[in-house]
């Protein structure tokens, strides 16, 4: 996985230097893991650059939990509407923030059991959660991680539930904070869904994909 890891990076700065993920990009000393938990239930099937702007309204206005709990939803929805599914999303997030203001006293959970009890909040959140908000090690799978693992043959998955748990049994803990950074941005930048990058790739050679399509 280090050599993987590496090849990814090196072939990203040799193309284009990727710009910061938005989640790390969300992360603030002041909202700490709230941001990062409400901007990711935000980010689904939302482009980075929208959630990353709409999360830094929000927060420049909702400082805490205490007062996203409180805010009306209109408010919030005029905040997010570049979000996708803006309306449920405002109601979810103001949910989310009532809870965490009540039952754990403004202080975001950093368990995947607990996390997942949130509403809206499936695995992939949690695990979220805990990499950027805890660094703590876990493997949040989207559908680059899904993709990437997928095409580079260290998985043969239907979806990104089942390739959480075989990345886990499959890769070293040491290496799983990593993982999902530095694939999303592989994902969004050399291995496209349609047109991936191939050429300029320096892991290729170790690609299932690669082989299977491209190699003569």
């Amino acid at each position: 996985m280090e050599k993987i890891l590496r090849g990814m990076t090196n072939t990203m700065n040799a193309v284009r230097p990727p710009r910061i993920t938005a989640l790390r990009d969300l992360h603030d000393a002041q909202t700490g893991p709230f941001s990062i938990l409400i901007g990711t239930i935000l980010s689904a099937r939302t482009k980075d650059e929208a959630t990353t702007k709409a999360v830094k309204v929000l927060f420049a206005k909702y400082k805490n939990p205490k007062q996203l709990a409180n805010a009306k939803v209109k408010d919030v929805e005029k905040i997010i509407k570049s979000i996708g599914f803006f309306r449920v999303k405002s109601k979810r997030i103001i949910k989310v923030a009532k809870i965490i203001n009540l039952k754990y006293k403004n202080k975001v959970p950093d368990d995947l059991d607990t996390l997942v009890e949130l509403p809206g909040v499936g695995r992939k959140t949690a695990n979220c959660v805990l990499v950027y908000a805890f660094e703590k090690p876990a493997i949040p799978v989207d559908i680059h991680v899904h993709r990437i693992s997928n095409r580079l043959g260290l998985v043969k998955t239907k979806n990104p539930e089942e390739t959480e748990q075989e990345l886990m049994k499959k890769i070293k803990k040491k290496y799983w904070i990593d993982i999902n950074d530095t694939f999303v941005m592989y994902g969004q930048n050399i291995c496209k869904p349609i047109s991936p990058m191939c050429d300029v790739c320096k892991i290729k050679n170790n690609c299932k994909y690669y082989k299977t399509k491209f190699a003569s």
